[in-house]
């Protein structure tokens, strides 16, 4: 089939590119029987925080009796059965959703969470998936290059809210702190719930807002208040915070009983190399986190340098690269001036090189740090380029003390690296470390 739709792909002109996209969003659907149409669809999207959104959504929705499935960027769930995205797509292609979108139904799931990227909107992959609720985390530039500016990235993410507006009970919930909000309150969905830390008197006029307030931050853990109602959950910093208000607002909106939604946000865990801790034996600690773009980078540098989460005197150990294949090029000095700003030793190195050459990627990342007043980094004192990812985790490792964190960003929970000539290498970033730190 793959073979097929390539060699067809090569004689449709670009103009046509919609229809086609289109054409086969609808084959995927009707081979597959409509499968959405037998579950409640709930689709999350936003720039940071989806699939951990997307994931704690099923283990809540699983906890509290209505099973669920479950399509991420990092793993597939199928009720308590759980499996890695091994693909590298937030969004699987048509056929493929469309196919475990039917295995979720056969298997009598009561929903089906999908992490709903812009890339999976301009191709249609959400077309002929009957979504009911859109959970909006927030957004921040982002594959600029391929929407052609920020506010076609906007524009595209915004099309899902449009399609739950066709619903006539479709639920809609909003992060109510992030400056595009209003953007995407503007489609009419029936049913608006809002979550927030400032929530000012309810400007966006929205019935059901909760209030997060009185955050609790700690190395292993974190509590707030969501309304009148105190939570504790296992996952750290308050960007992790705020993906757990979108899932207890949308298990509200489901009119799942409080109490059960406590407890099951207490037992629930962040999905793979997401904010993953590991701890050595010397008495440091290593984060893997997916963090590649300057927002998510900046959320994890400013909680892992909070006070009450690192020892006094301590290290920030980061290693750090950018994507390549031409992808975002503008962030890589941005990120680089973030780590300035937060780190104390830093490695660059490889990530997804594509075909470009890596070498040049790092150097547009190390730009970054001129940015930096009274740049305090020099090469080999307290920074280092290392092109082999391994050998760079090597080195972070060999510098780390008692205390220190070190925080691997930019790979977390992917099973491949992506390298020129079209080749994927195997990659596991945990794995790397656990076996390095054993000898």
């Amino acid at each position: 089939m793959r073979k097929i739709i390539s060699l067809i792909k090569k004689f449709i002109p670009k103009p046509a590119y919609g229809l086609y996209h289109f054409s086969l969003a609808f084959l995927g659907a009707l081979i597959y029987g409509f499968p959405s149409r037998k579950m409640k669809v709930i689709g999350v999207i936003g720039t940071k925080g989806k699939t951990t959104t997307a994931n704690l959504i099923a283990q809540i929705l699983n906890k509290t009796g209505h099973k669920a499935g479950m399509a991420t960027t990092v793993n597939f769930r199928i009720g308590d059965k759980e499996w890695i995205n091994e693909t590298k797509q937030t969004m699987l292609g048509r056929f493929k959703l469309q196919k475990l979108l039917r295995q979720m139904a056969k298997e009598n799931c009561e929903y089906a969470i999908v992490e709903t990227s812009s890339e999976g909107i301009l191709q249609f992959r959400h077309r002929f998936i009957d979504y009911d609720a859109a959970v909006f985390t927030n957004i921040t530039p982002e594959h600029l290059e391929r929407h052609g500016g920020f506010e076609n990235y906007r524009r595209a993410k915004v099309k899902l809210f449009e399609k739950v507006a066709e619903k006539p009970d479709g639920i809609g919930i909003y992060n109510l702190d992030d400056p595009n909000v209003e953007y995407f309150l503007k489609p009419g969905v029936k049913n608006k719930y809002g979550y927030g830390k400032k929530i000012p008197n309810n400007k966006f006029q929205i019935p059901n807002n909760f209030q997060i307030s009185n955050i609790k931050l700690f190395p292993d853990k974190s509590g707030f208040d969501f309304n009148s109602e105190h939570f504790k959950t296992k996952l750290i910093g308050e960007f992790n915070i705020y993906n757990a208000a979108a899932t207890i607002t949308l298990a509200l909106s489901q009119n799942i009983p409080v109490a059960d939604i406590k407890k099951a946000i207490a037992e629930a865990v962040p999905p793979p190399g997401r904010m993953e801790i590991i701890k050595s034996n010397s008495g440091f600690s290593v984060v893997v986190d997916y963090a590649h773009e300057p927002a998510s980078l900046e959320a994890i540098y400013k909680t892992l340098t909070s006070s009450n989460l690192r020892a006094q005197g301590s290290k920030l150990i980061c290693l750090l690269g950018a994507q390549g294949g031409g992808r975002d090029k503008w962030k890589r000095s941005a990120m680089g001036k973030i780590a300035g700003e937060y780190c104390d030793e830093i490695i660059l190195t490889n990530e997804d090189p594509y075909d470009e050459n890596p070498l040049q990627i790092i150097t547009d990342v190390e730009g970054g740090f001129s940015q930096i007043p009274n740049n305090k980094f020099q090469i080999t004192k307290n920074y280092w380029k290392v092109i082999d990812r391994k050998e760079a985790i090597k080195k972070a490792l060999s510098l780390a003390q008692k205390d220190d964190v070190v925080v691997l960003t930019g790979k977390g929970g992917e099973v491949w690296m992506c390298v020129e000539n079209g080749r994927k290498i195997p990659w596991d970033e945990k794995r790397i470390v656990e076996n390095l730190l054993k000898d």
